[in-house]
């Protein structure tokens, strides 16, 4: 399922570098949060 313009992004969690569980709930209302992926610079992607 895709969000539409102005919804809520769904809730989710993934692990940081560290190996800490981070909710995108943990930071709903404190900042705002950009979701960036971008593969490691000796990867084939």
């Amino acid at each position: 399922m895709v969000p539409k313009v102005g919804q809520r992004a769904p809730d989710f969690a993934l692990k940081n570098h560290l190996g800490d569980t981070i909710r995108l709930s943990d930071y709903r209302g404190k900042c705002n949060v950009v979701v960036v992926f971008f593969p490691l610079a000796w990867t084939p992607v």
